[in-house]
C-alpha cells in the first residue's frame, strides 16, 4: 500500500455487529445515535473512537422507530417541473433544517390518486407533521381531512375554501393581483385577464381579485382562457393556444393582458412573437403582457416579463414555523391560522 493510500475500513451493516465490534451494548448505541448526550462521556468517547475504525452509517428510520418524534416533516407539492415549487421547497427545507427537522418530499404530479397515496405514505411513516400544496378542485379532500385527523397539517401556497380549520400560509392574492391590475390600468388602459380552467385554487382567487379590482376602478372586467383547450395543455401551452387564437382573429393586439401566472405569460409572449407583436411599454402597438409569481426565468425572457413577486422565502419559513408550533403544541389559539404575504410589483420591459 502506497503512502497516499488510506487503509480500507471494515464495513459494518447492522447495529448488532457494530455493538460487538466496538464493545458497547446495543441499547447504548441506539441512545447515542438518537442523542449523543444521552450516554455517559466514557461511552460516548468509546463509540466515537470505534466509529473512526469502521465504515458504518446508521439507519435513519431504525434510529427513530422508538422515539416520540421522528424528526421528519412530509411535504407534498403538485409539480416537479415548476421552478416556483423548487424555490418554495428550498425555503421549506432550509427552515426545517434550522429547526432540526428532516424533510421528505412527495410530488402529486397533478394526479389526485398520487396525491392521496403521498398522504397515506406520510401517515404510515409517522412523520411529525405535513405541509401540503394541494392540486385544486380535483384533489381528494377526504384524504386531506384524514391527514388532518392523524397528524399536524398545514396548507401552503393554495387552499381549498372548504378546509376552514386547517392552518394556511400563502400569498394575499387580492392585494397582489389587484396591484398588477391597477398598474396595467394606469399605464396602458383596461387590462384583460388571461385565466386558466377553473380547477386551480390560486388561479380562481386571482381571477376574483382581478374582477374585484376592475369593478373598484369602474372598469369592465374581461376574462378569457377559462375553458380547457386540451387535456395536456397546461400553463405555457394554454397561454400560447388562447392568445394564438385571439391574435389570429386580430383581437387584443393593442391591449394590456394580465396573465394568471408567469408560466401562462411565457406562452402569451410566444404567441405574440409568432404574430410579429412586440409587447412592452416602449414598443409600438400598445400590447402589454404581465404575469404573477416572479418566476426565476422572468428577467431572462425577451422581453423581460413584468410581474408580481411572491415572497416565497417568507412563505416557506412561516409554513414550517406554523407546522412546528402545531407539532409541539405551542399554538396560542385553536382557531385557524391564516398568514398571507403581500406581493411586490416587478416592472420590466413587457409592460
Amino acid at each position: 500500500m502506497s503512502e497516499t493510500q488510506k487503509p480500507v475500513k471494515p464495513r459494518i451493516d447492522t447495529m448488532e455487529h457494530l455493538s460487538a465490534a466496538i464493545g458497547v451494548s446495543r441499547p447504548t448505541l441506539s441512545r447515542y445515535f438518537q442523542d449523543p448526550e444521552r450516554v455517559s462521556r466514557t461511552s460516548r468517547e468509546r463509540i466515537e473512537q470505534g466509529l473512526e475504525r469502521v465504515e458504518y452509517v446508521p439507519n435513519f428510520f431504525a434510529t427513530r422507530m422508538n422515539r416520540a418524534s421522528t424528526g421528519m416533516i412530509g411535504v407534498i407539492i403538485p409539480y416537479l417541473n415548476d421552478l416556483f415549487f423548487s424555490r418554495l421547497l428550498e425555503a421549506i427545507e432550509l427552515a426545517a433544517m434550522e429547526a432540526g427537522y428532516s424533510v421528505i418530499t412527495k410530488c402529486s404530479h397533478s394526479d389526485p390518486a398520487i396525491e392521496a397515496r403521498a398522504a397515506e405514505t406520510f401517515m404510515s411513516m409517522n412523520v411529525d407533521g405535513a405541509l401540503v400544496a394541494p392540486l385544486g378542485n380535483h384533489s381528494d379532500l377526504t384524504v386531506h381531512e384524514r391527514l388532518r385527523s392523524r397528524l399536524p397539517f398545514v396548507m401552503v401556497d393554495s387552499q381549498p375554501e372548504v378546509m376552514t380549520e386547517v392552518d394556511f400560509i400563502g400569498t394575499d392574492h387580492m392585494q397582489s393581483t389587484g396591484l398588477a391590475t391597477e398598474y396595467l390600468a394606469r399605464v396602458g388602459g383596461p387590462p384583460i385577464f388571461l385565466a386558466m380552467p377553473r380547477v386551480n385554487f390560486n388561479a380562481m382567487a386571482r381571477e376574483r381579485a382581478y374582477v374585484s379590482k376592475m369593478e373598484e376602478l369602474g372598469l369592465e372586467p374581461e376574462v378569457i382562457g377559462t375553458e380547457l383547450i386540451n387535456d395536456h395543455w397546461h400553463f405555457e401551452a394554454h397561454g400560447l393556444a388562447v392568445l394564438d387564437a385571439e391574435f389570429s382573429k386580430g383581437r387584443f393586439t393593442d391591449r394590456s393582458i394580465l396573465c394568471v401566472n408567469d408560466r401562462v405569460a411565457i406562452g402569451a409572449l410566444k404567441a405574440a412573437a409568432a404574430h410579429g407583436l412586440e409587447p412592452g411599454a416602449m414598443r409600438k402597438g400598445g400590447l402589454r403582457i404581465a404575469g404573477h409569481d416572479d418566476y426565476p426565468l422572468c428577467p431572462f425572457l425577451t422581453p423581460t416579463l413584468t410581474t408580481v413577486a411572491q415572497n416565497v422565502d417568507a412563505i416557506g419559513e412561516a409554513a414550517v414555523t406554523c407546522l412546528i408550533e402545531n407539532i409541539r403544541g405551542e399554538k396560542s389559539s385553536p382557531e385557524q391560522t391564516v398568514k398571507l404575504f403581500e406581493g411586490v410589483m416587478k416592472m420590466r420591459n413587457s409592460a
